[in-house]
């Protein structure tokens, strides 16, 4: 096991924490949260998976403009209750972006789909044709 030690271990966690890569957490420049994304890949296509619980179709947007796919979203509830003398008015909006360069010349970009099932939306980029692995094969000997 690897353990990291220093004579001054708060100075040291305060400087780790400080210089660390920021770009990597899950956090907008508005420190909203943003979804956990996977992405996969596999000789065929690209698959995007975006974790968006509570969440409708209708709510996202994907764009794909010069090999950059944007996938945003933004949802308003605005709920009023009335009881007795009082009401209560609460408004709760969420949104977010993420995009993605895609590899040029090997997405078939006519050929995306998306579907969003139980909180996760599903982006599928097929490669093109050229782009796949050809397989091996055997050359006989003549």
């Amino acid at each position: 096991m690897l353990v990291k030690s220093s004579s001054f271990p708060l100075m040291t966690s305060f400087f780790d924490d400080f210089y660390k890569d920021w770009s990597t957490t899950n956090f907008s420049d508005t420190n909203t949260s943003l979804p956990a994304v996977n992405i996969k890949e596999n000789d065929h296509e690209f698959i995007v998976e975006v974790a968006v619980p509570g969440m409708d179709k209708n709510d996202f947007k994907i764009d794909l403009d010069n090999n950059i796919l944007t996938i945003s979203s933004e949802k308003v509830n605005n709920n009023q209750e009335q009881k007795y003398n009082y009401t209560r008015r609460e408004y709760s909006y969420q949104s977010f972006k993420r995009s993605f360069t895609l590899p040029k010349n090997i997405v078939d970009s006519e050929k995306i789909k998306a579907r969003y099932n139980a909180g996760e939306l599903v982006i599928e980029i097929p490669k093109k044709e050229e782009a796949k692995p050809i397989p091996a094969r055997l050359i006989e000997i003549q």
